[in-house]
């Protein structure tokens, strides 16, 4: 951004620690640092709970359930039908508790109880033993942990608006992005090299687990659950002691909250259409989140049931996506300020969709229609260079998009309007997974059964044709 009339040309040698925000979010004297602290408070939201879906749904306890389960056909199927009804629950609930906290605020109140629920969680999947091992059980203590890592989220992405000015929005947001994609990156790697554990009972580094894990029991493997829960307690420290919610006027108790939230969204549902850059963009972003989210869950299974890769391959593999996503998050928080969140996202959903008819091409016989021998190396690398790309465009777009959030929202019900946000990624989330395993049942294959994931990225890129740039109002 360039220096214009009334901003003060930046200092060359002044250290630059803040991701690329303007200076004056770190200001001048104690105003300067406390906001400093609350943008970074914020950031660490991000780094503490990425970890459930970098370990968790993607690259280590996924492809885990497929060991478990015998096979990545069965494994994509339960894994399908487990998270859309996860899902289903999420997107009941997620607009309620956000009308509610708008009305009486205590954000920070949901986010700790929300954190409780993904720690929980989180620590259950230890007793995923190979001996002993409940499907149902396993996939509950999976689905608390993930409905509070997502609740929480939507609280936490209300705060956006508060850290900054409009301008900034998108630098914010993808900086935060990029900040947790690198914390999902670290947190990958201590578990590859010092817990997970491969055929051999040794790390990538060829040790065995760490602690005294033992390795044919998989502990070192399952202990990726006790170490999402800790990584989550031990890094949301900064944002508890930093982030402050704005208190607003006009607040309720939280019964008198609770008793207008269903009349309050029922109207907000009922006016939404009226809104047509706001639903247009709901429309979109549901179908083309719920396909990257397709991606994410599946990419794992996939890698393993189709490409034959071991737990330590697939972590390889998420950390080329992590760094790719941590990077181009960054940048394309930039993208973002400098020509705004719709460009970014209509760029990074092409992308997906070109990635999601790649993906169906590689198997171990043949890439792309070549066929190649099963010795050859090339389906790994194809397949790790669209784990780039998945990372890249994937950082990309959800970064963009919670700053179109921003300015398709109404500010006085923000947290309302980012519960309709989570509302439409889950409302139909079941469609992704739910299609992937019905069609991998009928097909009996993998990679038929990504397809799906193809039409919703079309959908959602053809909807973003009816999204204002800064929403009806400033339109």
């Amino acid at each position: 951004m360039q220096p214009g009339p009334g901003r003060p040309r930046p200092d060359p040698l002044a250290p630059r620690a803040d991701f690329g925000l303007d200076r004056r979010h770190r200001g001048r004297g104690g105003s300067m640092a406390r906001a400093s602290r609350k943008i970074w408070g914020w950031w660490f939201f991000d780094w503490a709970s990425q970890p459930y879906n970098t370990l968790l749904i993607t690259f280590i306890f996924a492809p885990y359930m497929t060991e478990l389960l015998g096979s990545g056909t069965a494994a994509q199927t339960v894994w399908g039908y487990g998270i859309g009804a996860t899902g289903f629950v999420i997107a009941i609930l997620a607009p309620l508790l956000g009308a509610v906290a708008d009305k009486a605020g205590g954000r920070m109140r949901f986010i700790w109880l929300f954190s409780v629920m993904y720690v929980v969680g989180a620590w259950l999947l230890w007793y995923a033993a190979p001996d002993n091992f409940n499907v149902w059980l396993v996939m509950l203590a999976f689905a608390i942990g993930m409905i509070g890592m997502e609740f929480a989220t939507t609280f936490t992405n209300a705060m956006l608006p508060d850290l900054g000015p409009a301008d900034e929005i998108g630098r914010i947001s993808g900086s935060g992005w990029a900040f947790g994609y690198l914390g999902g990156m670290v947190a990958l790697i201590v578990m590859l090299t010092l817990l997970a554990e491969n055929g051999e009972g040794k790390t990538l580094i060829g040790i065995a687990p760490i602690f005294g894990l033992d390795a044919a029991a998989r502990e070192g493997t399952r202990s990726v659950g006790p170490f999402t829960a800790i990584w989550y307690a031990v890094f949301m420290v900064p944002f508890f002691l930093w982030v402050r919610e704005v208190r607003r006027p006009g607040m309720v108790s939280i019964g008198t909250a609770v008793r207008g939230a269903w009349p309050e969204l029922r109207e907000t549902l009922r006016h939404l259409p009226r809104d047509r850059s706001l639903f247009a963009f709901l429309m979109a972003s549901m179908f083309y989140r719920d396909a990257l989210n397709g991606i994410y869950y599946f990419g794992g299974i996939y890698a393993v049931g189709v490409l034959g890769w071991s737990i330590i391959s697939v972590g390889i593999f998420g950390i080329l996506g992590t760094i790719t996503g941590a990077t181009f998050a960054w940048l394309g928080g930039k993208a973002d300020d400098r020509f705004g969140p719709k460009p970014v996202i209509i760029f990074a959903v092409a992308v997906l969709a070109l990635v999601a008819v790649g993906v169906v091409f590689v198997s171990r016989g043949s890439v792309f229609g070549f066929a190649v021998g099963p010795e050859s190396k090339l389906p790994d690398i194809a397949f790790y260079l669209i784990g780039g790309l998945i990372g890249a465009a994937g950082g990309t777009m959800q970064a963009a998009s919670r700053s179109m959030m921003v300015r398709q929202a109404d500010p006085a019900k923000i947290t309302e309007s980012f519960g309709l946000y989570a509302l439409t990624g889950k409302a139909t989330s079941f469609i992704a997974p739910l299609s992937i395993g019905v069609v991998t049942q009928l097909s009996g294959s993998q990679q038929i059964g990504i397809t799906p994931l193809v039409v919703l990225f079309l959908t959602g890129l053809v909807l973003m044709i009816w999204v204002k740039p800064e929403g009806e109002a400033k339109a």
